[in-house]
This record gives C-alpha cells, structure tokens and sequence, in this order.
C-alpha cells in the first residue's frame, strides 16, 4: 500500500510542477486574443507584464500595418490615427515621450479648407489616448478630449488621437463626425452612421483591450460603441476604420482594404 502511495504523490507532483511550468509560461505573455461570437477580434493587453512596452509609432511617409510590425518586430501593431492619404500629413495629434511630434493643425489641407473652417476646434479637440506616468513610473492609461486636462499627479508620456470617443458617451456631433442641421444630419465623416470596418480601444481597470472589426462583421460607430460597452469598458474611443483596419502579431494578421490590399497609413499603436 505504500508503495502505492509513493507512486501516488510522485504522479501528483509530476502533474502540479508541469502544469504550474505551463502556465508561467502562458502568463508571461503580456496579451491575449480572443474573438467573440460576432467575429469581433479582441486583444486584451495586461498592462501589468507590458511594462510600459504599449506605445504609438508614426513614418514619415506611409507605410502598411505589416511592413511596421515587421520593421519593428513589435510583439503586436495596431492602425491608430487619421491621415490625409492625399499629402500624407496627420489629422489627428500624435505625442511621443512628451513631444508633439504629428500635428494636424500643420497639414495645409485641413487649415485651409474653408467648409471645415467653422469646425477645426471640434477636429483638433477629438479624443485621443493617452498613456501617462507619475513621478515613480506608475503608468495610467486613460480615455480623454485632446484639450481636457491631465490627471493629477501624472504626466503625459504619449498620446494618439483619433475618435469620436464611443463610451461612456459617443460623442458624433460634438467632434464633428456628423453635422447636425435644423435635426437633420446633414454629413458624415469616417462613415460614421454606415457598417464598416472598425478598431477601438477601450480601457478596464487600467488594462487595455483593442476591438478589431473585420469586413465579415462590419459595424457602425453605434453598434461599437455598444460593443465596447457590454465588453464591461469604463472608456472606449474608435481609432481610424474602414480600410484603415489592421492588426498583425505572430497569430493573426488582418487587413481590410478592398481586394485583400493592405492599405498605408501614417500611426499606429505597438506593443515592443
């Protein structure tokens, strides 16, 4: 019998010391994606074991979501803001280790384009994410309108703006996704009010989680938004959609530029 015991407990620690190998392994990984019963792929990021390694990433010149996750052997890569594909300038403001380094009030297409004159403040003002540090490199991540202030205590370490903000409060009209006139929408921007493809980031006790919509599962900013909040977020904002959609790491690549043609773009969100 007490050999039979001892065969026992050397299977039992066997199995224990195993297992617990196994899911180091698993837990040092600092994301995981999974996709929900509409097809939605979603990448949550476990801030904790990123250690700060999430960070935006621009070109000068444009370039596909697939030649920067390859040029920077990033873990994963994200498209993030708006761009004039025309000049290739920003739309949407971009910092970097606290420097400004895209700027859309810089692109001549935008400031001078007089339809969008009585608008530019709604633009410049969209919301963007941030990622912001104290004085003992506590990192904060957080949802907010380019002019709001900073936390108190923290810095602003990087940003990317995109938009509309879609929870706790989808802001359409008030970043000028759509115009309003008289009660009637009068324009959209990003398609807004149209399905499409889309990509979110929301924020969950400081944890992060990206929403990839793909051409099979298309939505409009409304039904994103909705998404994002039955996903349990406390903030959430769209980044660029449409054909702009891109996501690459070691286990899914996702383009959704018409004819499986990767479209270029000019920022994106990365995790080193």
């Amino acid at each position: 019998m007490n050999r039979f015991f001892k065969l026992f407990l050397v299977l039992l620690l066997f199995f224990f010391f195993t297992c617990d190998i196994s899911s180091a392994k698993i837990s040092r990984c600092p994301y995981r994606i999974v996709q929900d019963p509409n097809g939605v792929y979603i990448v949550e990021v476990i801030t904790s074991k990123a250690k700060g390694k999430l960070v935006p990433y621009y070109v000068d010149e444009l370039e596909t979501n697939f030649d920067v996750f390859s040029k920077t052997k990033a873990r994963f890569v994200v498209n993030a803001g708006f761009f004039d594909p025309k000049n290739k300038k920003t739309v949407s403001y971009l910092i970097s280790d606290s420097k400004v380094v895209l700027d859309p009030t810089k692109n001549e297409n935008l400031t001078q384009n007089k339809a969008l004159e009585p608008y530019l403040n709604k633009i410049f003002n969209r919301s963007e994410f941030r990622i912001l540090q104290d004085s003992k490199g506590k990192i904060l991540y957080d949802i907010a309108c380019h002019n709001d202030k900073i936390s108190e205590g923290y810095t602003l370490k990087h940003s990317i703006q995109a938009g509309p903000m879609l929870f706790p409060e989808l802001r359409l009209e008030e970043e000028f996704f759509v115009l309003v006139k008289d009660g009637k929408i009068i324009s959209e921007s990003a398609s807004a009010l149209h399905k499409y493809a889309r990509t979110a980031i929301g924020i969950r006790d400081n944890n992060v989680y990206l929403f990839i919509v793909t051409n099979d599962a298309p939505m409009t900013l409304e039904e994103l938004a909705d998404l994002t909040r039955k996903w349990g977020m406390q903030k959430s904002m769209a980044f660029d959609g449409g054909g702009s959609t891109s996501f690459d790491s070691q286990e899914l690549h996702i383009i959704s530029e018409k004819d499986n043609q990767a479209r270029r773009l000019k920022s994106f969100l990365i995790l080193k």
